[in-house]
């Protein structure tokens, strides 16, 4: 069996930051992935990210 690694606060503080981010970034995957299929709807898609993340910011 391994040994467990000691905990480091600093480490898990960074490590919970970055998962929250990816978590963040799958919510938006549609637009990220141009999952729509118009040029009109993808746009609206992107505009709707920038105005709510610029809203919660």
């Amino acid at each position: 069996r391994r040994a467990i690694p000691p905990f480091d606060p600093v480490a898990y503080r960074k490590r919970n930051l970055i998962e929250r981010a990816f978590c963040r970034l799958k919510d938006w995957r549609a637009i990220a992935t141009c999952y729509d299929k118009t040029a009109r709807n993808f746009l609206a898609g992107i505009c709707l990210v920038l105005a709510v993340t610029s809203w919660i910011s």
